[in-house]
Parts: structure tokens; sequence; C-alpha cells
């Protein structure tokens, strides 16, 4: 139930100049986790930029009604100053 062994070095039938890939059969080096947060880093970063550029490029050709929930309302720049002057000209 455990699945066997690791892989020996050599299977049986390769070259003999044949080894194994980059890292070795089982590579786990010991910086592992500081690479993968660096990489983690990165791919958040990547994600916020494009994020941002999407909600700033962003149009609206009919505006959501009033109370209605609505996700992009908190990130659009056009929704917001929309909302902002609906607010100045119908003061409660």
């Amino acid at each position: 139930m455990g699945g066997g062994g690791k892989i020996p070095f050599r299977y049986a039938g390769t070259p003999r100049k044949s080894g194994p890939p980059a890292g070795g059969w089982y590579a786990q080096p010991g910086n592992w986790r500081a690479n993968t947060a660096v990489m983690g880093a990165f791919v958040v970063g990547i994600a916020a930029i494009a994020f941002s550029i999407s909600a700033d490029r962003e149009h609206r050709d009919k505006m959501p009604e009033p109370g209605r929930f609505f996700p992009s309302r908190y990130w659009s720049r056009e929704i917001r100053e929309h909302e902002k002057q609906q607010a100045a000209q119908n003061p409660q």
C-alpha cells in the first residue's frame, strides 16, 4: 500500500550515460520555502498590477442601480465618481 521505494538511479534499458534530471530524482532544496514565498509574492504582485490596470480602464455605459449589490462599485473609479455626483445632487 505504500507504493514501493524510490525510483532507482538508472532504469533498466536506459543508456549508460543518461543521468537524473536537473536537481536529481527527488530534489528538494533547503531553501524551497523561501523560493516559494518569493514566487508567490511575485505572482500576487503581477496580479495586483493587472487588476489595477483593468480597474482603471473599466468603462460603464449603464451605471448600477442605487442600493443594489455591485462588486465593482468598490474599485471602479467611474462608478464611484457617478455615485458622488448622485449624492451631491440628492442630499438626504
